[in-house]
């Protein structure tokens, strides 16, 4: 059995990475459902929630890759397997029968969830005295931000 140095242990105490990780896990749920909504949109503003679903899926994985390798950067593993990141997760599914305006609906709450963990997550590097990852977990806040305006200006459309 091989040793654990102290630098493999981190990713269990850290409270920088952990933060990190639910950020991890709850991103990988909403990149799920946006790609689940995407796919299963219908009605009479399917165009532009299929095309709005799919940006949004787009730049999350890129940010997702981002915050892994910051995990990384820190001496920590990155979260990974769709079960692990599923039970780590507090996004919920919707499902696949849901209307235009449940899904609209569903993503806007899950943006405003991983909001409140991207703020936690802030905080905490920020007591830590973590410049970058607190950078970072800022400018995720300001795309979700964007992002569930956006989806709750559609609902009030309706």
């Amino acid at each position: 059995m091989k040793k654990k140095t102290k630098k493999q242990n981190k990713g269990k105490t850290d409270p920088v990475v952990n933060g990190l990780r639910q950020v991890i896990a709850d991103s990988y749920a909403l990149l799920g459902q946006l790609h689940h909504c995407h796919w299963n949109v219908t009605g009479h503003g399917f165009f532009s929630l299929h095309n709005a679903f799919e940006e949004q899926y787009v730049e999350l994985f890129a940010a997702i890759d981002e915050i892994a390798e910051r995990v990384r950067a820190l001496g920590s593993k990155a979260p990974g397997g769709l079960r692990r990141l599923s039970d780590m997760s507090e996004i919920k599914e919707i499902g696949e029968d849901a209307s235009a305006e449940e899904m609209v609906s569903h993503l806007d709450k899950s943006h405003r969830l991983l909001i409140e963990n991207l703020k936690a997550a802030r905080d905490t590097a920020a007591d830590g005295g973590d410049d970058q990852t607190e950078d970072l977990m800022i400018a995720r806040i300001q795309v979700h931000e964007k992002v569930a305006w956006m989806l709750s200006s559609y609902l009030a459309a309706k």
